[in-house]
């Protein structure tokens, strides 16, 4: 991670699907999100996606780039241009700093209206721990030997006690 590194471009289809589901996983049930005709009622020509599907798709675009390990420290991220369902919101992201594992990372999500997010990130990257590499022990081998010993009398007295017969 440096400064001024940028973070490869990430498309997202904006699907009826996803700003229903967004909004109900989000538990916001606001009309706007789920009702067509209750949208158009409001001004706005279709539904569209709430800030809580748009901050984990914002999520989602820095840990996909720093992948499993990375923890979101801070998100602020500001609403401009509303998504709606049949347009494409395309991510995008700079470094704006480094701090040891830390990075700020600088978010555009813009669709065919303009901005719809922007906002920065600040990521945690872990480095990870080298895991040492077991060195093999050389392994010396002592010959054990076992001596059975048999004799006439033993095996002969066995079942009879105090070895008579």
């Amino acid at each position: 991670m440096r400064v001024g590194d940028a973070l490869p471009p990430l498309e997202v289809e904006i699907t009826r699907t996803l700003v229903v589901a967004g909004a109900i996983a989000s538990r916001d049930f606001q009309d706007v999100h789920h009702d067509a005709e209750s949208a158009r009622q409001k001004g706005s020509p279709d539904i569209f996606m709430n800030i809580l599907t748009t901050n984990g798709l914002v999520g989602r675009y820095i840990t996909d780039h720093f992948g499993p390990r990375a923890v979101l420290r801070k998100v602020a991220i500001r609403l401009g241009a509303p998504n709606h369902p049949g347009d494409t919101m395309v991510l995008t992201g700079v470094v704006e700093d480094v701090r040891g594992d830390t990075a700020t990372v600088r978010v555009i999500g813009a669709n065919s209206l303009g901005d719809h997010v922007t906002g920065t990130v600040t990521v945690t990257v872990p480095v990870p721990v080298p895991v040492p590499v077991p060195v093999p022990v050389p392994r010396t081998r002592t010959r054990t030997r076992t001596r059975t010993r048999t004799d006439s009398t033993s095996e002969a007295t066995a079942g009879t006690p105090e070895g008579r017969s």
